[in-house]
């Protein structure tokens, strides 16, 4: 009689976070039981202290690389990790503290600590993808707990993860939210960010902030332009650029442009 087959190894990974996407893990609730289920859930200190050895079959990695610690430990992760995921704004793009990579990063920890001669820091935050190898990579700040689902089936199902390429606008028009930036003269970052986020923020009156990145051939210089037509001043669009995904190469290069 054959033996029992073991399940595979899911291993998630904390680096420089607020820990977010984690919890878009946690949120999962009735499905989290059907993925527990399904997989050895081995590493998730964000929810069990319970640490089962590697290797790992799927490794999904949340935070950006800031430390040389940081940098070295990514490393141990990849060596570690049949395949690996980049999850969040801050794993796939350096997330909100790559604003430091457009300052004096020095001069930040003079200001903020009492004795930065303690303070290890590298000066830039860079996405996984600079340091490692990376399989996937799934946007969002957060991620969607439905995307990071499908993500986790195509991988026991062997295929490719079907996540949307669009821009939000295509969100937009299927929950049948009129255009904002068109109606009300709203500036909105939609045209140019890739889907996921379901357009919550046009759905009540806001413009897009960009959470998961630029989409595929995003036209930033022709939304810029139109944003200049309705009185964005060069300040407001730099940042607009530089938030959650900063360091996205559409994003950093259009910022760029108006500093």
């Amino acid at each position: 009689m054959p033996g029992k087959r073991s399940k595979p190894k899911l291993a998630v990974w904390k680096f420089a976070s607020c820990d977010g996407c984690q919890l878009s893990l946690l949120d999962c609730e009735d499905e989290l039981l059907a993925l527990a289920g399904a997989v050895k859930i081995a590493n998730f200190l964000e929810a069990s202290s319970a640490v089962t050895p590697g290797p790992y079959d799927r490794s999904l990695v949340e935070g950006s690389i800031t430390t040389p610690h940081d940098a070295e430990r990514i490393q141990a992760v990849r060596k570690n990790s049949r395949f690996l995921v980049a999850i969040g704004a801050c794993a796939t793009a350096g997330g909100i503290q790559a604003l430091r990579n457009f300052a004096d990063v020095e001069e930040f920890t003079r200001i903020v600590y009492a004795r930065p001669e303690y303070i290890q820091t590298l000066k830039h935050s860079t996405a996984i993808a600079e340091h490692v190898k990376v399989d996937f990579e799934l946007r969002g700040c957060p991620i969607s707990k439905g995307q990071l689902l499908e993500v986790v089936s195509a991988f026991l199902h062997k295929r490719k993860p079907n996540i949307p390429q669009h821009s939000v606008c295509l969100e937009c028009k299927v929950r049948g939210t009129v255009c904002v930036m068109v109606a009300q003269g709203i500036p909105c970052l939609g045209p140019v960010t890739q889907a996921g986020c379901g357009a919550i923020c046009p759905a009540y009156q806001r413009g897009c902030y960009g959470c998961f990145g630029p989409q595929e051939n995003p036209n930033t210089v022709a939304l810029s332009a139109w944003w200049t037509h309705l009185g964005v001043g060069e300040a407001a669009q730099l940042r607009a650029f530089r938030t959650y995904n900063a360091a996205a190469g559409a994003f950093s290069k259009e910022a760029a442009r108006h500093v």
